[in-house]
């Protein structure tokens, strides 16, 4: 069992993700005064005195809407509420009570689990307003006042949580899971394959660009190991990005890559590569982080015994700079060669955490140097005295010499390449870093 789950759910534009930022202690959710600005459960823990819990926020729920987002918001939310342990049902002070707040009071008591009633926006300090009382109409028992701007009543609200929750025992938490960011242009097929690796809509799917805008969290364990697969908003051009709200999620994509052991870069193999693909790539390429590309929606390309081997060639060219990384077909749809991405993804964590023993690389380095000799300047020639590798993640190899100017790209380019030759590293980026050393 992992940690509880506390949902947090109601109607749009009642506070939900500004008391989410609130309780978890940082801005995760993004909070926004337009409604419909969160769409898919976002996971983060909270810590409240010796508790511990994973706190979802939710997209708002329009009971009766027929808009395509907003029901599929609506049914995000359902998913949340069936999975939660204990559920706070959010309010709007200022709006008071409503027929959806009603109707949303109904949808919860028939989940038969534990409710808190949260009323928020009451930002003033001392005696609560006389419009409070009316939230007892709800039938969920004693309101809670609380402020998510100000954080008043945070502190009554995790108590009253607390109280509802299940015991939790302690796991052992030492497994290592490989933290994975799937990143794309929107549209890609990044939710599909979350989706279909879960086994539950766990993001929100539609052919409509920029509709995940959060990074959510989906932990898998199977037969491959322990993963937790974050899920990005597409990337999209930055001169495409008209309104705040996209700034927000490129941004949060681009933590999710900082968060990332492995990132999947996600193509679209109806339209093929893109100039917008590579600056994905090269996101997570400078980022350091291990890297796989995922040609997604093969089921649907005319093919024949040739296709792939075109496409793959014309891919290495196009991701030139970063030809370490494996490149897998795959259809998220049909789960084609998604057992295949598991194992590709565990590989190239492995490789991404390699660690070379200093006497190895140094038999290396004078086997390379006697095959190819350094270059050299004005009679001056490079001298390497000896390499050695302080970190991985990527793996990172110091080269001490005489003279800095004198290690050309080149020459770099070249024991990088003799590096991969003997000890594999594939999937990932490698560090050099030079240091000048008196002779």
């Amino acid at each position: 069992m992992g940690l509880p789950i506390v949902a947090l759910v109601g109607r749009p534009n009642v506070g939900k993700s500004a008391l989410f930022n609130k309780l978890v202690g940082k801005r995760i959710s993004i909070v926004e005064d337009t409604p419909g600005v969160t769409r898919d459960r976002i996971f983060a823990e909270c810590h409240w005195g010796d508790y511990r819990f994973m706190l979802a926020d939710t997209g708002g729920i329009e009971p009766h809407s027929d808009d395509l987002i907003l029901s599929q918001m609506r049914r995000q939310a359902q998913l949340a509420v069936e999975q939660a342990d204990v559920i706070v049902l959010v309010t709007d002070l200022k709006s008071g009570v409503t027929a959806n707040d009603m109707d949303v009071a109904s949808m919860l008591l028939k989940s038969g689990k534990p409710i808190v009633l949260c009323v928020n926006k009451v930002d003033s300090i001392g005696q609560v307003p006389p419009e409070f009382y009316e939230f007892y109409n709800l039938g969920l028992g004693d309101p809670i006042a609380v402020s998510a701007v100000h954080g008043h009543g945070t502190g009554d609200l995790l108590d009253a949580v607390c109280s509802l929750l299940p015991e939790f025992k302690e796991e052992d938490e030492d497994s290592e899971k490989i933290r994975v960011a799937i990143i794309g242009k929107p549209n890609a097929g990044k939710s599909s394959l979350i989706n279909y690796i879960a086994g539950e809509e766990r993001a929100i799917v539609s052919d409509i660009a920029g509709t995940t805008r959060d990074a959510i969290d989906t932990e898998i364990s199977n037969q491959y190991g322990d993963f937790i697969f974050i899920d990005t908003a597409g990337i999209r051009r930055k001169s495409r990005i008209d309104d705040r709200v996209e700034k927000y999620s490129v941004l949060r994509a681009e933590m999710a890559v900082e968060r990332a052991d492995v990132c999947v870069i996600m193509i679209d193999a109806t339209e093929g590569f893109t100039e917008q693909d590579s600056k994905i790539a090269g996101m997570a390429h400078e980022s350091g982080k291990a890297c796989i590309i995922a040609v997604n929606k093969w089921d649907a390309v005319d093919k024949d015994d040739k296709t792939m081997d075109r496409m793959r060639k014309s891919l290495m060219e196009d991701f030139s700079f970063m030809s370490y990384a494996p490149i897998i077909f795959i259809s998220a749809k049909t789960g084609q060669r998604v057992d295949r991405l598991f194992e590709l993804i565990k590989y190239v964590s492995q490789q991404h955490s390699m660690r070379i023993s200093t006497g190895m690389l140094n038999d290396l380095l004078a086997e390379a140097t006697a095959r190819v000799q350094p270059p050299s300047d004005k009679g001056k020639r490079l001298r390497i005295y000896y390499v050695t590798q302080p970190s991985t993640k990527p793996p990172t190899f110091v080269f001490f010499v005489n003279r800095a100017e004198l290690f050309h790209f080149s020459y770099q380019r070249y024991l990088e390449n003799q590096i991969r030759q003997t000890f594999g590293l594939e999937g990932t980026p490698i560090r050099i870093i030079v240091r000048e050393r008196g002779e």
